[in-house]
């Protein structure tokens, strides 16, 4: 069986989870390497938030890297829902530093089409890191959705999440539940849609929309196959 090494870059730690925690462990039982690099602490922009606070978010990741089998290798400290005021070309040289040192084959990213302004930022960025050029050792780059970001944006103005590609999950969401309970700080109670319910009831519709009980669901950007 051929392995790959399968690159995540997020805004936040949680989004990995809550967009796409089933891949994951897909991808981990299967043999591939999963690494994941985040670029805030996910939590600095809300009021009276503290050190304790940071530290608790960090330990939750932890947890949810363990269930699911990923790798931590970059947790940056980009300023929480205001990446817009940062240098792109700082962000993108640092994804290039990634892509350089691990030479991903496939590459999880988060989509314009969300309302969260890190989301669209870090989205463009890696767009740019992963330029095509020859000698590339990234063949695919698939974006994917994240609930109440996703969700919250509208076509007029973010632009639109359009899945061309649904992974099953019918046998990790055991898996991506447990790691969501890990990050139970982040889930709101049922009916937002960062709920465990709602998360849930998304992976049902996004499977029964292809004939599988669950299922998560993304957008190819770029697929190379190579002769």
């Amino acid at each position: 069986m051929n392995s790959d090494v399968v690159l995540v870059v997020v805004a936040h730690s949680d989004d990995e989870t809550i967009g796409m925690g089933g891949t994951i462990k897909r991808h981990s039982e299967k043999g591939d390497e999963v690494i994941v690099m985040s670029m805030t602490n996910g939590v600095g922009s809300r009021n009276g938030i503290n050190q304790n606070e940071i530290n608790k978010r960090i330990i939750a990741s932890d947890k949810a890297s363990k269930i699911l089998g990923f790798k931590w290798i970059e947790r940056n400290d980009y300023p929480d829902n205001q990446m817009d005021s940062c240098s792109t070309l700082e962000i993108v040289k640092l994804i290039e530093k990634v892509k350089n040192k691990y030479r991903p084959s496939l590459v999880y990213f988060h989509g314009e089409a969300d309302l969260n302004v890190d989301h669209r930022i870090l989205s463009s960025a890696v767009l740019t890191a992963f330029r095509p050029q020859p000698g590339e050792v990234c063949r695919e780059l698939r974006v994917f959705e994240v609930p109440s970001a996703t969700d919250y944006g509208h076509e007029s103005i973010t632009g639109r999440f359009l899945p061309n590609l649904f992974i099953d999950i019918s046998e990790t969401w055991s898996n991506k539940l447990s790691a969501l309970k890990a990050y139970s700080s982040e889930i709101r109670d049922y009916p937002h849609s960062r709920s465990f319910e709602a998360i849930e009831n998304l992976a049902k519709i996004r499977g029964n929309q292809n004939g599988l009980i669950m299922a998560e669901a993304f957008q190819i950007i770029r697929k190379i196959e190579l002769s």
